[in-house]
């Protein structure tokens, strides 16, 4: 199969774009024949998060709609546990645990976690890769998460989600003292050239907009400030991929345990603290069920962020 890009597709990623095309594949299957190199743009083999530009020629040399066997999987035994806070006939919302990554090529993730104790939710959703997942979090990242058990729920949740009236609420320990005591972030983010993390990028480029990436907004204001690090409360509009990381590292206050949007200081610091996770927990959760009614959760950091919190000044 032979595709040429057109203008509607600018900045697209390769991978969300052939799941346009290729119906028969899972978003996931397609990622697996793009690092197999069985996708090329141009004749040349890239990633499933290079941006399509207009006039991309990308092929496709093969492709199988035969899916594989699914293979059982058990959580490893270091891995800790996923904690309920309530469970209905249409959703699930539980505290995800640093550590386990929400979907893709781990060994063990939080769809697996959630096939296993729910075997009807493999028929639930757009993905049977992420059955019942309407959004995610970093594997190094904990908190609030919802899934849905029935079809109409997931269909729900993700028009909520893609009309942002989810509240999702964060709290950070970065480092330095934030001066502000309230502020929006809202560089453009773009993947970078690298391709494994996302860059900030500027408004302006020689003086002129650059229009370059996608919007993106977030929001913080302060819980408290110590001397060398602030506790702030964290709010995004827009979810981009690794948002809140990328943006509290372009204002110049990285997040504590965060080694990829880390400088090299606050490298040196995140191995000392011996945090193994990112300072970041999603402790705020809202969204309504199909009776319209509002659904509020809210959790309490964990003990390891509490005893970080003890540890820095």
């Amino acid at each position: 199969m032979n595709l040429i890009i057109e203008v509607k597709n600018t900045d697209q990623r390769l991978d969300v774009f052939l799941t346009g095309h290729l119906k028969d594949l899972s978003r996931s299957q397609i990622q697996k024949l793009i690092k197999l190199e069985a996708v090329t743009v141009n004749d040349l083999p890239v990633s499933a998060h290079f941006n399509l530009k207009p006039g991309d020629r990308v092929k496709i040399k093969q492709k199988t709609s035969q899916p594989k066997k699914e293979i059982k999987k058990t959580a490893p035994k270091k891995l800790p546990a996923v904690k309920i806070i309530e469970e209905t006939e249409e959703f699930i919302v539980i505290n995800k645990p640093a550590g386990l990554a929400v979907h893709g090529r781990a060994d063990y993730t939080l769809a697996d976690w959630l096939k296993a104790k729910y075997p009807d939710i493999k028929k639930i959703g757009d993905d049977p890769e992420r059955p019942g997942i309407v959004h995610r979090l970093d594997k190094d990242v904990s908190g609030l998460m919802v899934a849905a058990k029935t079809q109409k729920s997931f269909n729900s949740l993700k028009k909520q989600f893609q009309n942002r009236t989810v509240d999702k609420q964060y709290t950070a320990l970065v480092y330095g003292r934030v001066q502000k005591l309230s502020a929006t972030i809202n560089f453009p983010i773009k993947r970078a050239q690298d391709g494994y993390k996302m860059a900030a990028l500027p408004f302006t480029y020689k003086g002129e907009a650059s229009g370059a990436g996608r919007q993106a907004e977030t929001f913080f204001d302060i819980i408290k400030r110590l001397i060398n690090y602030t506790l702030l409360k964290v709010k995004i509009k827009t979810g981009r991929t690794h948002q809140i990381r990328v943006h509290l590292s372009a204002y110049g206050n990285p997040i504590v345990g965060d080694n990829i949007y880390a400088t090299a200081k606050t490298r040196i610091h995140n191995k000392k603290l011996g945090l193994n996770r990112i300072f970041l927990v999603a402790d705020n959760l809202s969204f309504r069920d199909l009776t319209k009614q509002r659904k509020n959760y809210k959790i309490n950091l964990p003990l390891e962020l509490k005893n970080i919190l003890k540890q820095v000044k």
